[in-house]
């Protein structure tokens, strides 16, 4: 059984590698917003390199718009089985937040309601980004030095 690395000790190659697809993830999803591109290019993008390197994306939590109200449409999802769906328009501003898994992508809510974790007790890791779509890409509103 893998145990949890202390405070003190440096991450193990598990935790680089899912930190590291995951980060990869999100660039990929924001390298697919531009106006007129479909939102499902986004979890294409994600879902595809996800799975070329061994990890699982999680179906249950998803991107969505911004806007006046708490999780607005679009859903911008980290998955999607094939390209296309709704068109993104200049000027929207949504949220991409793949979540990938080292191991399967089935969660478990603890019994506080709030807390997920892996099933398989897998290690996990989510980034995310607001983004602005403009005619020539997206323009963090968000943005992180990496």
């Amino acid at each position: 059984m893998r145990t949890r690395p202390t405070l003190w000790e440096a991450p193990d190659r598990d935790a680089r590698k899912i930190v590291s697809v995951a980060r990869e993830c999100l660039r990929r999803g924001m390298s697919m917003v531009k106006a007129g591109n479909a939102v499902g290019d986004i979890g294409w993008a994600i879902q595809t390199y996800a799975e070329s390197q061994g990890c699982s994306v999680v179906r249950e939590f998803v991107g969505h718009g911004v806007g006046f109200d708490f999780h607005e449409p679009p859903p911008s999802a980290a998955l999607w089985p094939e390209r296309g769906g709704a068109r993104a328009d200049s000027g929207m501003v949504f949220t991409i937040e793949p979540m990938i898994n080292l191991g399967r992508k089935e969660l478990r809510i603890m019994e506080d309601e709030w807390t997920a974790v892996t099933r398989d007790a897998s290690l996990s890791a989510q980034f995310e980004q607001t983004v602005l779509v403009s005619e020539n890409g997206c323009e963090s509103l968000t943005p992180w030095e990496d």
